[in-house]
């Protein structure tokens, strides 16, 4: 007996294939596209951004196509409250938050999860590259594509109500399936960057919103070397757009080492102060096998690289040790657990030596 699915339908060739491959496999589907913005565009911008009028009319051709159900549903206060508010607190306090994995846990697999349950659907269906192998998720075949990072914040119990159908598949094979089946997002773009910034200005988004404050640039031994308008707009790791008044002494390029929103302080120095061996992390969310045993690897940011570990649990947080030095690691990020191909848990960063 099939089960009652609904699938979220962003307006993209992911969420359609995905809601096709669902209603094809027996599931009675209804599909729903979530606006998230209170004043959409009509239009995105090339391949920025998303939750646009066409990109609403896009799923609902879609779902027309499909020959399922669909309905708009208003989640622009709680997104603008749980995931924009978020981001923008996020930075005011020196950190570095992830938005996808936000919206994530706080709309698609929170708010949208709980309301979907409460309708009497069995399950939630997108079209995130990720696979759920025995109710444990794993990496999808696409690695370029994987998204399982950004739903590594996900509990048991809410991976146990998704369904992700496009892990067993490449990009290429999905926008092939989508020409195949007459859906007219075969060939549209990709959404990037932050879809609620859609001009891809973070630091001028932050500014409207937090302001604009002189405070100092200085190196590692304190000296002023530069200033900026708001330490808000810079980001661990960070080498371009840092507006240093003179070059280091050696000649090369320096980095930001170090983010201080009381005193308004940006400290810089070189990549090699960057290294980090040793990561601090809040309360963990296990979301893997029930022992977590054998050999693991940490992902510390989105498509970024994974570092073989150990951990332990500490004062209710996680410390992670690595066997190489990772370098840009930023409080506010996830650190996402992995064995093989296996999500063992996750844990937002809280800081790293």
């Amino acid at each position: 007996m099939g089960m009652r699915v609904l699938a979220a339908m962003s307006g993209g060739v992911d969420s359609a294939v995905a809601a096709a491959r669902i209603a094809e496999a027996g599931h009675d589907v209804t599909g729903v596209h979530l606006a998230l913005s209170a004043n959409p565009q009509s239009h995105r911008t090339g391949a920025r951004g998303c939750c646009t009028i066409e990109d609403s009319r896009d799923a609902r051709r879609a779902a027309d196509v499909i020959g399922i159900p669909f309905y708009i549903w208003d989640m622009a206060e709680r997104f603008q409250r749980d995931v924009v508010e978020d981001f923008v607190a996020e930075y005011a306090a020196g950190r570095t938050p992830n938005p996808c994995l936000r919206c994530n846990e706080k709309i698609k697999f929170a708010a949208v999860l709980d309301r979907a349950l409460a309708l009497g659907f069995d399950a939630v269906a997108t079209g995130h590259h990720a696979r759920l192998v025995d109710g444990v998720l794993s990496r999808s075949v696409d690695e370029g594509k994987d998204q399982s990072y950004v739903l590594g914040v996900l509990t048991r119990e809410q991976l146990g109500h998704a369904i992700f159908p496009l892990g067993d598949s490449t990009k290429a094979e999905v926008r092939a399936e989508a020409a195949r089946r007459g859906l007219t997002v075969a060939d549209k773009p990709d959404s990037h960057d932050i879809c609620f910034i859609a001009d891809g200005d973070t630091r001028g988004f932050l500014s409207k919103r937090l302001g604009s404050a002189e405070g100092p640039i200085v190196d590692q031994s304190g000296a002023v070397v530069g200033s900026h308008q708001g330490a808000h707009g810079y980001t661990i790791g960070q080498r371009k757009g840092l507006h240093i008044d003179r070059p280091a002494t050696d000649g090369r390029p320096r980095y930001v080492l170090s983010i201080e929103p009381v005193s308004n302080t940006v400290t810089v120095g070189p990549r090699s102060a960057l290294e980090v061996t040793s990561i601090t992390c809040g309360p963990p969310v296990w979301n893997g096998p029930s022992e977590v045993s054998g050999e693991l690897a940490v992902q510390l940011r989105a498509h970024g690289e994974v570092y073989g570990c150990g951990f332990e649990e500490i004062d209710g947080g996680l410390r992670i040790e690595l066997d190489r030095p990772a370098t840009g690691v930023a409080a506010g990020q996830a650190a996402v657990l992995y064995r093989g191909d296996t999500v063992v848990g996750s844990a937002t960063i809280a800081g790293a030596s």
